[in-house]
Parts: C-alpha cells; sequence; structure tokens
C-alpha cells in the first residue's frame, strides 16, 4: 500500500491534468497564463511585508511564495491551490528568528539557518504523514479553534505592525502588551506622513478589490504610496525598505545549508516546538485550502488527494528554506484569486512562480524605495480580512463550548505563543468534548440525529472566499 502510494506521489502529471485535453489545451494554458500573472502581481508585495513581518529579508518572501508555488503544484495534491507565505507562519518563524536571531545574541544567518533545520525535520514528518495515509486527519480541527486560532494570529499581525504604520524606527518586540507599552512610550515620536501612507494603502487594497479581483490592488496601492514618498514628500523623512534592509538584490536563489545554533537540550526542545508548529499550520491549512478549491472551482471530476496533499507540504517544507526562502503552505485567499481568474489545472502555480520571479528581478531597483509604512499597511490589511464576523456568530450559535472554545484561543494565542494557545485548546476540547459539546439549536430540531460531525471540520470547510463584488477578502491563516 504504502509502495502504491509513493509511486502515484512522485507521478507528476497525474489526474490533477486531465482538464488539459488535445482539444482545448490552448484556452486552458492561455486561462492558466492569465489567473498566473493575476496573482504574481498580486502576491509580491504580500510576499515582502510577510517575509518582513517574520523577521527575514523582504526578498526572501518573494523567493518562498514562487519556490513553494512550483514544489506543491508539482507535487502536491490539489488542482487549484497557490502556495506561498502565509499568515498563520508569521508568529512561528518570528518567534524562531528572534530567539537565535541578532536581537538574542545571535546572527541573522544562523537563525535562518536554524529555520532550515526545523523546517526539513517538518517536511520529512509531513512527507511520512502523506505516506500513511494520514491526511485525512488534518481535517479534524475542530471549527471554534480555527476561527479562534485566526483571530489571535490577526491581533498578532497588527500588533507587530503598528510601530511600522506609525513610522517609528525603533524595533517593537515582545508579547502583545509589551509592544503597546512600547508604542505608547513612543508615541511622540510618531510620523503622521507614515501614518498617512499605511493608511492610504490600506484603503487602497480594500477599495480597489471590492471593485474586481482581477486588479492587482496589492501592487497598486504600494506603488501608489512609494510615488507619495518619493516625489511628493522626499523631506519628510518616511523610513524605506532600503534604510532597513540595504539593497534588494536580483540573485535570489542562494543555498542556504542547515544548522545547529548548539547542542543543548533546549535547542532540541525548540526544534521539536517549531517542527511541530510548522507540521500543524502546513497539515490544517493546506487540506483545508484544497477543500475550499475544490468547492469554489465546482470541480465535478477527479477531488483532491489529502495524503498526496500532505506529501507536497513535505517537499515546500524541506526544499524551500535550502535555497533562501522559508516554510509556506496553501493560501486561501490568493487561491481563491487564482480559480476565479480563470486557473484550471496546476500549469497556474507554475506561472504564477515564473512571474512572479520575472516581475521581481524587474522591479528590484524599484522596491527598494517602498516606505515601510506601505508594508505594514498591506499586512494590516490581511489581518483586518482575517477576522469575519459571520464566522464568528457561526460559532457562538454553535453552543457556548464552541463558543468559549474561540474566545480562548483567540485571547491565547496573542498572549502566549501559537503552539501554547492552539495545543492547549485542543487538549481542552479532548477533554471535555464528550461532555460539554451539545447538539446546537439548529441541530435540536432533528429529533433522534446523532451529533453532526461538522463539530470536528476545519472552521472554513465550508468557507467561501467572499466575492460579493467580485472580491476575495479571506486571507486565512
Amino acid at each position: 500500500m504504502i509502495w502504491e502510494r509513493l509511486k502515484g506521489f512522485c507521478t507528476v502529471f497525474d489526474d490533477r491534468f486531465e482538464d488539459l485535453t488535445p482539444n482545448d489545451w490552448q484556452s486552458i494554458v492561455y486561462r492558466d497564463f492569465s489567473a498566473g500573472l493575476i496573482v504574481a502581481m498580486t502576491a509580491i508585495p504580500m510576499a515582502m511585508g510577510f517575509a518582513i513581518a517574520m523577521g527575514l529579508r523582504p526578498e526572501q518572501g518573494i523567493i518562498a511564495g514562487a519556490l513553494a508555488c512550483i514544489i506543491g503544484r508539482t507535487f502536491g495534491g490539489s488542482k487549484y491551490q497557490v502556495y506561498g507565505p502565509t499568515a498563520a507562519f508569521i508568529p512561528v518563524i518570528a518567534g524562531l528568528m528572534a530567539k537565535y536571531g541578532e536581537s538574542n545574541g545571535g546572527t541573522f544567518d544562523q537563525a535562518h539557518g536554524f529555520l532550515v533545520l526545523v523546517s526539513i525535520v517538518a517536511g520529512v514528518v509531513l512527507v511520512t504523514m502523506g505516506l500513511f495515509g494520514l491526511g485525512k486527519y488534518a481535517s479534524l480541527v475542530p471549527n471554534s479553534i480555527i476561527v479562534g486560532f485566526t483571530i489571535g494570529i490577526a491581533v498578532v499581525i497588527a500588533m507587530s505592525n503598528f510601530g511600522e504604520a506609525l513610522g517609528l524606527r525603533l524595533g517593537i518586540k515582545g508579547g502583545v502588551l509589551t509592544k503597546l507599552q512600547e508604542i505608547f512610550a513612543q508615541i511622540d515620536l510618531v510620523s503622521w506622513y507614515a501614518l498617512g501612507l499605511a493608511l492610504l494603502t490600506f484603503a487602497l487594497t480594500r477599495g480597489l478589490l471590492r471593485i474586481s479581483i482581477f486588479i492587482p490592488a496589492p501592487l497598486i496601492a504600494l506603488a501608489a504610496g512609494t510615488g507619495l514618498a518619493v516625489f511628493v514628500f522626499p523631506d519628510n523623512a518616511v523610513l524605506l525598505i532600503k534604510d532597513r534592509f540595504g539593497a534588494i538584490p536580483t540573485n535570489f536563489f542562494i543555498f542556504t545549508p542547515p544548522s545547529m545554533p548548539g547542542w543543548d537540550t533546549s535547542v532540541y526542545v525548540d526544534i521539536a516546538y517549531f517542527a511541530f508548529a510548522i507540521i500543524f499550520v502546513s497539515a490544517v491549512e493546506s487540506v483545508l485550502c484544497s477543500s475550499m478549491a475544490d468547492r469554489l472551482a465546482d470541480n465535478r471530476k477527479t477531488p483532491f488527494n489529502p495524503d498526496k496533499e500532505l506529501w507536497g507540504q513535505g517537499l515546500v517544507q524541506a526544499l524551500t528554506p535550502l535555497l533562501n526562502g522559508f516554510p509556506c503552505t496553501g493560501a486561501l485567499a490568493r487561491t481563491a484569486t487564482s480559480i476565479k481568474a480563470g486557473a484550471v489545472t496546476p500549469l497556474a502555480g507554475y506561472f504564477k512562480g515564473v512571474l512572479k520571479i520575472a516581475m521581481a528581478i524587474f522591479l528590484a531597483s524599484y522596491l527598494d524605495y517602498v516606505p515601510m509604512a506601505c508594508i505594514a499597511g498591506i499586512l494590516l490589511w490581511v489581518a483586518s480580512n482575517m477576522v469575519k464576523p459571520s464566522e464568528i456568530t457561526e460559532v457562538w450559535n454553535h453552543n457556548w463550548f464552541h463558543a468559549a472554545l474561540m474566545v480562548y484561543t483567540a485571547v491565547m494565542v496573542p498572549l502566549t505563543d501559537f503552539l501554547t494557545g492552539v495545543l492547549s485548546a485542543l487538549i481542552l476540547y479532548a477533554i471535555l468534548c464528550r461532555f460539554c459539546d451539545t447538539a446546537s439549536p439548529s441541530d435540536e430540531g432533528a429529533a433522534g440525529s446523532a451529533p453532526s460531525e461538522d463539530k470536528l471540520a476545519p472552521a472554513h470547510a465550508d468557507a467561501r472566499a467572499e466575492t460579493g463584488s467580485g472580491t476575495v477578502t479571506k486571507e486565512v491563516v
């Protein structure tokens, strides 16, 4: 069984390409190319923002997003999924980089080398999970915990970027309370020009996407903010990317080997901790995103394969960091954008990866002048879209137990850390669900019915990427 599964996983041209037929291959390739181009233009500023929020360099976000998409589309289990940096990894990677990087006596290269090592460990576990057919278990995380986790991550992202949005040049590190204290302590240093640029970027991105998902809103908003900073307010000392990171290089692909910062027990504990966090996010988010993609695309042929998806995720985590990247997974909003833009086969992912690198090389000399406040505006937009009132209401109305789990997770994730918040919530669920998880009011009308299995579904297992006005407004975890 495992050998047969392995042979299937190593087959590149499988059922995911079943729509690419001799009769209409030209139109399919055109649709995939168009979708790849739109997603690539949207993904560049977001990838830079995610990388900066993780304590990495902006070009590493571009590299990671392009490589992850190519590797994931080659070996993953979904026809449609778009891979790249996602918000859920921000507290995990930022925590590792802060603990082993310059702020704690180490170096950037040492911290990134340790991240590479941890990611490879996570990748090996993920491919093993796929081979042993454990993909189906990734969908058993309760709805309420995923919604709470999403809210908590949104708070972490927002707090991590308030300093940049206010134009504060001093690093704001630590937990939520520490960051709030630092912001108030530096309030007299706020740059109103930086705040204006952040709000403009936020408003432009949100407004343009409400018009159409085919508009590369983040890129346009970034260009507008950069133009104002360079040509209209050149003397107002707005912090730019080049001021913090220097020039963005065009030799993106640099081999970065894994490294150990030490050999004591605490390092081994951290390897297990961060590897488990990467495994958890990768497994849950990729299966969630693949499931959503099949429904959004109205896929009536071969559905996604959760075991092969874990196999592909494992290879993404093992290979992407080795070439100056970092862990990535399926991105819900970018996947929805790709589908709405016409994507049919995994070719859209290949086009997205190649076009993203090509455009980044062309734009590299201009990206140096992007204000950090504009990057903060993009990430604040991401954070705002992660909190969905309809999802909160759904969990709240289900029953008091799931409402309490959601609130607990949403509070614990920013106050403690990602893994402590989520793992403790899962333990509470496992212990108490038999006694406290009663049927929701809507289920009580069905006499004699068994408890709904929806309680075990991911928070967005029925997620619809909201396209109310043609807009994708959800950048999940």
